[in-house]
């Protein structure tokens, strides 16, 4: 059986994400084989697997800072919010219906417990070690009980834990503390100690509170991060509620050009996979926005309209807005815009949908020759062809089937037969989330761009988005290596939580235990279980 660690958060966005992915590839580094895993995740940022299933871009992520192929195994329920109080569930990669927060949490969520725990043991019996990350807080008491991704999975497979603070917000000794003390008895003893992130200063002025608090639970910090800027890495939950003016992390670098490239990027809600921008961010010169007002496009030399989780919803909030109307105008001026996804569908001329928002039809902009019709079945899909002269690579995630009806092919399969989208005029649209990240297609659609602009910008030509996300990689491992006491963390991941930790009151009620997980296997079983046919 191989070894591992849960890293647990005292507040969602404490860092939970970026620090496994910068153990992971602390591990592979040395030498180790290792795998992350999440048992449930909610995110609208999602990425299709070479195996076609659909799982969070986090773990996506933290599989490629383990230098490993991504799978289901990783991330087996993923759920996909469409409203403050349903989502999508998205079982071992397949979507499986939607659900409301009552339901499940009400027992649908602890019938997936038997699911998850069989997925971290294949990959057990797999690899050295896994890296688990868990959701939120281990603290939320209303919901211990159905808890499978934080202490529920860390009990059921005896993994220490490490509970990460973001310190850059403030309170993070009371969260390390409080988070502790709310704790069942059980759990406690599985929290190892704690790691401080984003810290900015001198460390030896934060030494006393770090000594306080190991006084006061019995339990070490096992290293303060720095804050580091522009790591650019993957992000497991949507933007924040106020996204005027927020800009996407880009490369300090003046661009190659004369010019800079601005890019305004529609906020709409459920926004969904706006990592799509982050290869325009990464661009020496290029500057990414997220807009949500009409005059707020006025200046862009490219308006990206991106994929959401309500495609309905985000077109009225389009025209509540002002920004439909903007979209109309900048199109008859022959300035540029870009449709992905749920963006494409919003630019084609009208939806019919009875599945996501059950609408029925329903007017789109009219801005491309398409007609959308939404199917039960997600299409999920990792396709590659060419688009203006260059590669293409992309994935597919997506109910909305396209019948386009005029225009010109914009990925095509090398010998000019359509795979997938269409362009009229200075309007492009697609279903491929990620094709940006194709180099020499980037460039040269960015230099469309700026000659559609008049723009006297020109596109870095070394510019190498893989090798980018490879360096902000190197550089999560890094912060782990050299302000993580690392001996300490290897220690805890071959051997576990130390015993005899002490208990801090008041504790919370206890919980039946979760069963723990039996020896490995000598191979992995099948993915397919009754409990998966049967949780939902």
């Amino acid at each position: 059986m191989s070894g591992g660690l849960l890293v647990a958060g005292t507040t969602s966005d404490a860092g939970k994400s970026v620090v496994t992915a910068g153990i992971c590839r602390w591990l592979v580094r040395r030498g180790v084989k290792v795998a992350p895993f999440k048992a449930q995740n909610m995110s609208l940022n999602s990425f299709v697997t070479r195996e076609g299933a659909e799982i969070g871009r986090a773990q996506a992520m933290q599989a490629q800072a383990a230098r490993v192929e991504p799978t289901a195994l990783m991330n087996p329920v993923l759920l996909k919010p469409g409203s403050d109080r349903s989502s999508q569930v998205v079982l071992m990669g397949r979507a499986v219906g939607e659900m409301s927060a009552r339901g499940y949490h009400g027992g649908r969520q602890e019938a997936l417990l038997s699911t998850v725990v069989d997925c971290l043991e294949q990959l057990r019996s797999t690899y050295d070690a896994v890296i688990c990350e868990g959701a939120g807080s281990p603290a939320e008491i209303n919901l211990r009980r159905t808890d499978i991704v934080n202490m529920g999975i860390a009990r059921a497979a005896r993994f220490p834990v490490v509970v990460v603070g973001d310190i850059d917000r403030g309170g993070v000794f009371a969260s390390f503390f409080g988070t502790t003390a709310l704790l069942a008895a059980e759990d406690q003893a599985l929290i190892a100690g704690y790691l401080v992130n984003k810290f900015r200063g001198d460390v030896s002025l934060l030494e006393p509170g770090l000594d306080m608090l190991r006084d006061l639970t019995g339990r070490p910090t096992y290293g303060v991060l720095p804050f580091a800027h522009g790591l650019g890495i993957d992000e497991e939950d949507g933007l924040r509620v106020s996204l005027r003016g927020t800009v996407r992390e880009s490369a300090v670098a003046p661009p190659h050009g004369e010019d800079v490239l601005r890019v305004a990027v529609c906020a709409v809600p459920l926004m969904s996979n706006f990592t799509d921008v982050d290869a325009l961010a990464a661009e020496p010169g290029v500057v990414v926005r997220f807009v949500d007002r009409a005059e707020e496009l006025s200046d862009a030399d490219l308006v990206i309209v991106p994929g959401t989780r309500g495609t309905v919803k985000a077109l009225a909030w389009l025209r509540e807005r002002g920004l439909a109307d903007a979209l109309l105008r900048r199109a008859a001026e022959g300035r540029p815009v870009l449709g992905i996804c749920g963006g494409y569908q919003i630019l084609g001329e009208h939806i019919e949908d009875e599945v996501e928002s059950r609408a029925g039809r329903v007017d789109a902009l009219g801005l491309l020759p398409v007609r959308v019709r939404f199917a039960r079945e997600k299409t999920l899909a990792r396709p590659a062809g060419e688009a203006l002269g260059a590669p293409v690579e992309g994935y597919e995630i997506h109910h909305g089937v396209a019948d386009v009806r005029g225009g010109e092919p914009f990925l095509t399969d090398g010998q000019g037969q359509r795979l997938d989208g269409c362009r009229s005029g200075a309007v492009w649209g697609t279903h491929w989330h990620g094709s940006l990240e194709s180099d020499a297609f980037r460039r040269r659609f960015l230099t469309e761009i700026a000659r559609a602009a008049g723009r006297r910008f020109v596109p870095a030509p070394g510019t190498c988005f893989a090798e980018l996300r490879e360096e902000q990689l190197d550089r999560l491992g890094d912060l782990v290596e050299e302000h993580a006491d690392t001996d300490a963390l290897w220690r805890l991941i071959e051997s576990g939580a130390p015993a005899g930790l002490p208990f801090i009151p008041p504790g919370a009620p206890a919980v039946p235990a979760a069963r723990t997980v039996p020896a490995a296997p000598a191979a992995p079983e099948p993915l397919e279980t009754a409990a998966t046919k049967e949780a939902l």
